[in-house]
């Protein structure tokens, strides 16, 4: 991916992939909105690190976040966008895809109660 991307042009493709995302089932885009920028914005920035080198700092910065809504999403339900987003503008293979479902599905079950 060009470094030269721009957020406008990254909304517009998750805007047209988000309903292939495991974790989007019975959500809209919207909603997932902020954590796709957060991931674009963070990935830009990565300097070489991984996932699993910085999710634990994306973690901590998600509750500061600009983005995020007032009262908007926990970590644990935007984890997995904010990873796709990260991922894709890194360019790093994504080496937890069976994480993904699964943490998608608690989600999901938590939503229920």
């Amino acid at each position: 991916m060009p470094d030269d991307r721009t957020w406008d042009q990254e909304d517009l493709w998750w805007q047209e992939n988000f309903n292939s995302r495991p974790y989007a089932a019975g959500y809209i885009y919207e909603e997932f909105r902020p954590a796709y920028r957060y991931g674009f914005e963070s990935g830009r920035h990565n300097m070489g690190r991984t996932w699993s080198d910085v999710e634990s700092d994306l973690q901590t910065g998600w509750e500061k976040y600009e983005y995020r809504p007032q009262g908007g999403s926990t970590w644990e339900k935007v984890k997995d966008a904010v990873s796709d987003a990260w991922h894709r503008v890194t360019g790093q293979k994504r080496l937890d895809v069976d994480k993904l479902s699964e943490s998608s599905e608690r989600v999901k079950s938590s939503r229920k109660l």
